[in-house]
Protein backbone atom coordinates (compact mmCIF):
# COMPACT_ATOMS: atom_id res chain seq x y z
CA UNK A 1 0.00 0.00 0.00
CA UNK A 2 1.14 3.37 -0.78
CA UNK A 3 1.88 6.03 1.92
CA UNK A 4 0.13 8.32 -0.47
CA UNK A 5 -3.00 7.22 -1.58
CA UNK A 6 -4.27 9.05 -5.07
CA UNK A 7 -7.59 7.01 -6.02
CA UNK A 8 -11.05 8.00 -3.91
CA UNK A 9 -13.99 7.29 -3.91
CA UNK A 10 -16.46 9.85 -3.13
CA UNK A 11 -17.54 8.26 0.06
CA UNK A 12 -14.06 7.97 1.12
CA UNK A 13 -12.64 11.51 -0.07
CA UNK A 14 -14.99 13.49 2.39
CA UNK A 15 -13.86 11.47 5.29
CA UNK A 16 -10.26 13.29 7.47
CA UNK A 17 -7.06 10.78 6.27
CA UNK A 18 -3.93 11.04 6.92
CA UNK A 19 -3.20 12.70 3.23
CA UNK A 20 -5.39 15.89 4.92
CA UNK A 21 -3.13 15.96 7.81
CA UNK A 22 0.57 15.83 5.31
CA UNK A 23 -1.42 18.85 3.79
CA UNK A 24 -2.13 20.54 6.96
CA UNK A 25 1.43 20.36 7.97
CA UNK A 26 2.77 21.32 4.32
CA UNK A 27 0.58 24.08 3.83
CA UNK A 28 1.74 25.80 7.08
CA UNK A 29 6.11 25.43 6.42
CA UNK A 30 5.05 26.45 2.52
CA UNK A 31 3.19 29.71 4.02
CA UNK A 32 6.00 30.23 6.29
CA UNK A 33 9.14 29.31 3.95
CA UNK A 34 7.47 31.40 0.68
CA UNK A 35 7.14 34.44 3.38
CA UNK A 36 10.62 34.29 5.09
CA UNK A 37 12.61 33.01 1.70
CA UNK A 38 10.44 35.90 -0.15
CA UNK A 39 11.24 38.45 2.46
CA UNK A 40 15.25 37.42 2.44
CA UNK A 41 15.03 37.57 -1.60
CA UNK A 42 14.09 41.23 -1.24
CA UNK A 43 17.55 41.69 0.51
CA UNK A 44 19.21 39.17 -2.30
CA UNK A 45 20.74 36.92 0.57
CA UNK A 46 21.19 33.45 -0.67
CA UNK A 47 19.71 31.80 1.78
CA UNK A 48 15.96 33.26 0.93
CA UNK A 49 16.45 31.91 -2.47
CA UNK A 50 16.97 28.35 -1.28
CA UNK A 51 13.76 29.04 1.49
CA UNK A 52 11.84 30.32 -1.18
CA UNK A 53 12.65 27.21 -3.56
CA UNK A 54 11.77 24.81 -0.55
CA UNK A 55 8.87 26.85 -0.50
CA UNK A 56 7.94 26.35 -3.73
CA UNK A 57 8.80 22.86 -4.28
CA UNK A 58 6.75 21.86 -0.88
CA UNK A 59 3.80 23.40 -2.56
CA UNK A 60 4.30 21.18 -5.49
CA UNK A 61 4.30 18.21 -3.14
CA UNK A 62 1.36 19.21 -1.09
CA UNK A 63 -0.64 19.91 -4.06
CA UNK A 64 0.35 16.55 -4.93
CA UNK A 65 -1.22 14.97 -1.64
CA UNK A 66 -4.47 16.80 -1.67
CA UNK A 67 -5.43 17.47 -5.34
CA UNK A 68 -7.21 13.88 -6.30
CA UNK A 69 -9.11 13.30 -3.05
CA UNK A 70 -10.21 17.61 -3.98
CA UNK A 71 -11.08 16.58 -7.58
CA UNK A 72 -12.81 13.43 -6.47
CA UNK A 73 -15.40 15.70 -3.79
CA UNK A 74 -15.96 18.24 -6.40
CA UNK A 75 -16.80 16.30 -9.40
CA UNK A 76 -19.08 15.10 -6.53
CA UNK A 77 -20.73 18.23 -5.48
CA UNK A 78 -20.81 18.86 -9.32
CA UNK A 79 -22.89 15.63 -10.02
CA UNK A 80 -25.32 16.91 -6.78
CA UNK A 81 -25.88 20.10 -8.11
CA UNK A 82 -26.59 18.94 -11.43
CA UNK A 83 -29.61 16.92 -10.26
CA UNK A 84 -30.60 19.71 -7.71
CA UNK A 85 -30.64 22.46 -10.70
CA UNK A 86 -32.67 19.16 -12.65
CA UNK A 87 -35.22 19.16 -9.92
CA UNK A 88 -35.07 23.10 -9.41
CA UNK A 89 -36.32 23.72 -13.37
CA UNK A 90 -38.76 20.85 -13.27
CA UNK A 91 -40.26 22.38 -10.15
CA UNK A 92 -40.62 25.82 -11.89
CA UNK A 93 -42.34 24.37 -14.82
CA UNK A 94 -44.39 22.53 -12.43
CA UNK A 95 -44.45 19.30 -13.56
Amino acid sequence: MPIIKRKWLPGEAEEWTKEDLFACILSVLVYVAITIGTALSFFLMPVGFIILGIGIILGIVMFYIIDPKLKTVSEEYEKKQKTYLENLEKIERWE
